[in-house]
């Protein structure tokens, strides 16, 4: 049974910090890539920062610079350090995970099997 649970969704003020993670179980966490993906009110789910299991990161563009994804080091916990938060950062963030290489970028939904029932991040200015 693969279960992904996330933690740490809260209400900050834009410019703060704030770590959200992700518990993953029943799963290979040394074979599986694992991604945070995030979607907005009446938008879809956009890609925000990817892991492979040798720990190759993605990001996307708009979060360069500002979050930080990792895993810890039996691989069972993933992490998104988020900085320098902004209004338009504001979505519920899922985790994922992937146990094969299905041709996508490793920031496209389709690139995953598995996913987190979501926590929501939300940014005031």
């Amino acid at each position: 049974q693969v279960q992904l649970v996330e933690f740490g969704g809260a209400s900050v003020q834009a410019g703060g910090p704030l770590r959200i993670s992700c518990l993953a179980s029943g799963i290979s966490s040394s074979n599986a890539h694992m991604g945070w993906f995030r979607q907005a009110s009446r938008k879809g789910r956009e890609g925000v920062a990817a892991i492979s299991p040798i720990r190759t990161t993605y990001y996307h563009d708009s979060v360069k610079g500002r979050f930080t994804i990792s895993r810890d080091n039996n691989q069972n916990t993933l992490w998104l350090q988020m900085t320098n938060l902004k209004p338009e950062d504001t979505a519920m963030y899922y985790c994922a995970a992937a146990v094969s290489n299905r041709g996508y970028s490793w920031l496209n939904p389709a690139s995953f099997s598995y996913w987190g029932q979501g926590t929501q991040v939300t940014v005031s200015s």
